[in-house]
């Protein structure tokens, strides 16, 4: 196993979403390990960054997001989709990467729905969880990067922000 560590994940929000594509999520289930490689990502960039939701504050939802680096960040939007982030960076200083694509996977609430990924994830380690961690398989695939989806509300430069990174296909 070749589990990501802490260190990786303390860096800051830009740098770990552009690494995170390429490497796996790795879901334990008894006996059973899936495997799903992130081909997308989406970086929120703390309170500055409009578009992430700690802009508007510490709240009990974004708690989380002010821990350490390498703990869940999950959210439920629309009333039907769960979301993952990954929080990276220190604590006090708030940021998360969306994954927003993941094996056969494509888009952020598939990605939960097909992994069955919900609420009872956030704020879990992926540096200690028994159940869900990043390994690093050592790939360096080509990618494009391209403004984030779905935050018009957040105006600009925000929304125009290359913050998304993809596997190029």
């Amino acid at each position: 196993m070749n589990r990501v560590g802490g260190d990786f994940f303390l860096n800051d929000v830009l740098t770990v979403a552009e690494k995170l594509p390429g490497m796996d999520i790795v879901l334990k289930k008894g006996d059973e390990e899936a495997r799903y490689t992130i081909t997308e990502t989406e970086a929120y960039n703390g309170t500055g960054d409009k578009a992430c939701h700690a802009s508007k504050g510490r709240t009990p939802r974004t708690e989380v997001m002010f821990g350490e680096g390498g703990h869940l960040y999950i959210y439920f939007v629309y009333g039907m989709h769960w979301m993952m982030n990954i929080v990276t960076g220190k604590v006090d200083d708030p940021q998360a990467v969306l994954i927003r694509g993941a094996g056969e996977f494509s888009g952020p609430g598939r990605v939960t729905r097909g992994m069955g990924i919900d609420g009872s994830f956030n704020g879990e380690s992926i540096l200690t969880s028994p159940r869900i961690w990043i390994e690093d398989k050592n790939r360096s695939p080509l990618l494009v990067r391209g403004p984030r989806v779905g935050i018009d509300y957040a105006g600009e430069p925000w929304k125009s922000m290359p913050w998304r990174f993809m596997i190029k296909r």
